[in-house]
């Protein structure tokens, strides 16, 4: 009831107060906090895909390098090795969080900050408030169409993130960009000391499967990094192109990557003794599910699928089946976070997409996932897309259960036997 009040009154006000509002609390929260991104070295990481694991990974090398690092993200709020899961299903939390957040790293004795930043976030102003010594730009694609307006809004509120790093009083800025992408060459024209382009030509020759990356990096030292896939790949040339500007020496970067730990939610297998591959994914966009379907190309891929976010980016659902029609040899339906949407209706939609197949229908999601894993027998891959580390299934007028595909998966995967095997 209460959201569904919020909602209503959101309508009613016009968007300019609500706006001023927003930009009113953080500076507020900035002052009370008294500016603690003063006393560290802040890094951003914004784009459509990638910037929780990037994140991760700026942080595990920091770390490695000696340094105490803070992280806020999608996934979780670390300080150091003290760490709590992201409950707020929004990254950028409102309300004074993030400044109470680097007040408490900057008591803690961090020396480093690591905050992902959504489109979501400018429109609220979360940004204000907090300077930045560098901005990381991961990629884009269409998302949050229905929120912004256009997909030209979103990408100038992604945009807006590089002039605000245009604008710190900070000294060297930091602006590292994919090249590759149509929209990085752009945020490489702000006025910034260190432009720092990145792409897949840095890492020639390459290869990357469903468990590792190898690549050589600037054609001199290998690297062999526990992670699955091309779209990491990119992401820990971000991170590298990054802290190697900042000082961190080739030793360490390849220390910290060749043992950095599973991401959590992010093509994070779940192991149960099982003979045949169970990974728990965020995608939830179709760029992001065709990356995550090619890495595990040529087994026997059992999809598990919705599309996130009833009332929202509607446009993407037909998109969604299309690619898991192409890449699935089995593909259920389920339900994801149908908020005040039928979720019945959200799965015909995605439905529309299947021309080779037909899809299987389980609503409820865990007896999704059971009957996928039920399915799965060796040279298989159930991959269970959409919620990552999502902690709730969000439901009518802002009812939630709470929620963990990879927990779900364990215990299913322990009922039918494997939880020996385990051991």
């Amino acid at each position: 009831m209460r959201k569904t009040m919020k909602r209503f009154l959101r309508k009613l006000i016009p968007s300019s107060i609500l706006s001023r509002y927003h930009y009113t609390l953080a500076v507020l929260g900035a002052l009370f906090y008294r500016y603690p991104s003063k006393s560290l070295f802040v890094i951003g990481v914004t784009g459509t895909k990638g910037k929780s694991t990037t994140v991760e990974l700026i942080r595990t090398i920091l770390t490695e390098a000696g340094h105490t690092v803070a992280v806020a993200s999608t996934i979780r709020f670390a300080v150091g090795n003290e760490s709590e899961r992201n409950l707020f299903k929004m990254t950028m939390p409102g309300r004074f969080f993030l400044q109470r957040f680097l007040r408490r790293a900057v008591t803690k004795g961090a020396t480093h900050a690591v905050v992902e930043m959504t489109s979501e976030g400018v429109l609220q102003h979360r940004q204000v408030g907090i300077e930045l010594n560098a901005l990381i730009f991961t990629n884009l694609s269409p998302e949050h169409i229905e929120r912004h307006g256009s997909f030209e809004a979103y990408a100038e509120a992604k945009f807006a993130l590089a002039k605000h790093l245009e604008s710190s009083s900070k000294r060297p800025r930091y602006i590292v960009a994919n090249a590759e992408d149509a929209y990085g060459k752009k945020f490489l024209t702000i006025d910034a000391e260190m432009k720092l382009p990145f792409s897949l030509k840095d890492a020639e020759p390459y290869n990357t499967d469903d468990r590792n990356i190898r690549f050589v990096w600037k054609r001199n030292e290998l690297f062999t990094v526990p992670l699955p896939g091309l779209f990491n790949l990119k992401n820990i040339l971000a991170a590298m192109v990054l802290t190697e500007a900042m000082g961190i020496e080739l030793p360490i970067l390849k220390r910290a990557l060749e043992h950095v730990r599973p991401i959590p939610g992010r093509a994070e297998r779940v192991e149960k003794g099982q003979p045949f591959g169970v990974v728990v994914d965020y995608a939830h966009t179709p760029d992001s599910l065709q990356a995550l379907y090619e890495t595990y190309r040529g087994q026997r891929i059992i999809g598990v699928l919705g599309s996130t976010g009833g009332g929202r980016d509607t446009w993407k659902r037909p998109a969604m089946g299309a690619i898991a029609d192409e890449f699935c040899t089995m593909a259920i339906l389920t339900n994801e976070d149908p908020y005040d949407e039928d979720p019945s209706k959200i799965i015909q939609e995605i439905a529309k997409g299947f021309k080779k197949t037909k899809p299987y229908v389980v609503i409820d999601r865990r007896a999704a996932m059971r009957e996928a894993l039920k399915e799965a027998r060796p040279g298989s891959v159930v991959l269970i897309t959409g919620k990552g580390t999502d902690p709730y299934i969000m439901g009518k007028s802002g009812s939630k259960q709470e929620w963990s595909d990879k927990k779900v998966a364990e215990e299913e995967l322990e009922k039918l036997g494997y939880e020996l095997a385990s051991k």
